[in-house]
């Protein structure tokens, strides 16, 4: 498991000011990032007329696809743990490649959502981005709720991918 030394570059202030510290990912974490995981697909799965037991292994076979074609397809990224107070939120995987910055993915647990957290992370990573002059990019569910602080930060929608807008923000 790839896991950058470089946690949060000089800089991160709001985030820091919110209160949040980073730590790359590790083995003991995968539990954690897997329950994450499921948080977010909570309302989606909502739905299915399934059971619990058919949700969780489903959700687990999701989690476990997803980290292996992270780990594989970004190899080079940073993959964090966001924490706050010593306890883990969140999760920030983020390939600073040599043209842009791609969030490859941003979560939060639910009792930590529409709090600001996200909103001073992203604009953190955005001045990180304007001063080496790149963009950043993000695939974003159509109807994710966060949609709208990504479009109120300044993402534009440049190409549709099956239920997902790949967004992008332009350093000035």
């Amino acid at each position: 498991m790839h896991t950058n030394d470089t946690t949060a570059p000089f800089g991160w202030w709001r985030a820091a000011q919110a209160g949040l510290t980073f730590r790359p990912i590790t083995d003991a974490d995968l539990p954690f990032l897997s329950r994450l995981y499921a948080s977010t697909r909570t309302e989606e799965l909502s739905v299915l007329d399934w059971t619990d037991e058919q949700k969780t292994a489903f959700l687990k076979q999701q989690f476990d696809a997803q980290h292996a074609h992270y780990q594989t397809y970004f190899s080079e990224s940073h993959f964090l743990v966001i924490e706050r107070d010593g306890v883990a939120i969140g999760r920030l995987y983020l390939d600073r490649a040599a043209q842009e910055h791609r969030i490859v993915d941003i979560a939060f647990l639910p009792e930590h959502r529409r709090h600001g957290l996200g909103a001073s992370l992203l604009q953190d990573l955005l001045d990180e981005a304007a001063q080496a002059h790149k963009g950043v990019t993000i695939h974003v569910e159509k109807f994710n709720p966060a949609m709208s602080l990504y479009r109120r930060l300044g993402f534009v929608a440049i190409a549709e991918e099956g239920a997902y807008d790949l967004m992008r923000w332009k350093s000035v």
